[in-house]
């Protein structure tokens, strides 16, 4: 645990969920996506509690929050947020999030926008009808996504990896971060641990097999109006740009060089200060 950070449990929306907290000032929620936990934003954590209140949040079938049978539209994942931060006493939060993370802050803010003071998002941003012509077959070199598609069957995906997710983390840092040696053995083991047992990973592949509820509760979203701040590494702020333009009116868009999909743990101190500047 951080210097400064306790956790706490909250019965929240019909199910319980896990954050961690510390830091003075005001709220600032964090999220983390898959195949990661509040553990991923240990690095921007302690910075940001010098600035303000940081709660980072395990979503709905994350870590060690529950993980029902049912409920991973983000729409809905956002009002377990929501129940959340309204417990701990707050109106309006600032709130970010990073790849599925960030499809949570969105609902949040679309949702919620009156408790939405401004939203963050890195590496992601929300599903969009782009991510439907992901191609089966990628191109050699190119982003391979094959756990879109194992979402889609129900039940498969913890006969096939229950523990042995140990494979999946190292595949995914092996090919999405610029600088894997910076997660470490230790924490490698930690995703693994979050992650072997089935109803954890029937739970992470629920979060993509909502696409198409995701889809169809975005089109009946605004634009959203409280500022907005999009982050992405090289290969991807191009496509993050775009969405987020059709989400939002008051943008801004910041590219972080030499990290890859894990931007929270590859570079750290640029996304804390990022937020920091964002947030302030």
């Amino acid at each position: 645990m951080l210097e400064g950070f306790e956790h706490g449990y909250a019965e929240v929306n019909g199910t319980r969920l896990h954050h961690v907290i510390g830091g003075e000032g005001e709220p600032l929620v964090l999220m983390e996506g898959w195949p990661r936990t509040t553990h991923a934003l240990r690095g921007v954590m302690a910075p940001l509690a010098q600035h303000f209140r940081v709660i980072a949040v395990d979503i709905r079938g994350m870590g060690e929050s529950d993980k029902p049978a049912d409920g991973y539209d983000k729409k809905n994942m956002a009002k377990d947020v929501y129940e959340l931060v309204r417990g701990l006493g707050y109106e309006q939060v600032n709130i970010a999030g990073g790849d599925m993370g960030s499809t949570v802050a969105y609902s949040f803010a679309a949702n919620h926008p009156e408790a939405t003071k401004k939203l963050a998002v890195w590496e992601g941003a929300t599903f969009t009808s782009a991510h439907l012509g992901i191609p089966a077959f990628p191109q050699p070199g190119g982003w391979n996504t094959w756990w879109y598609s194992l979402s889609h069957i129900d039940e498969l995906p913890a006969k096939l990896l229950a523990g042995r997710f140990r494979h999946v983390i190292d595949w995914a840092i092996d090919h999405f971060a610029v600088h894997p040696e910076k997660i470490s053995e230790e924490d490698r083991a930690i995703y693994a641990a979050a992650y072997d047992d089935p109803d954890a990973i029937r739970a992470g592949f629920a979060w993509y097999g909502a696409i198409h509820q995701d889809l169809a509760d975005n089109e009946t979203y605004p634009k959203l109006t409280m500022p907005v701040l999009a982050l992405g590494g090289p290969l991807v702020i191009g496509a993050i740009e775009g969405a987020v333009k059709e989400l939002a009116i008051d943008t801004r868009f910041v590219t972080v060089q030499d990290t890859g999909h894990y931007m929270a743990e590859e570079q750290p101190e640029t996304l804390a200060a990022e937020l920091r500047k964002f947030f302030s």
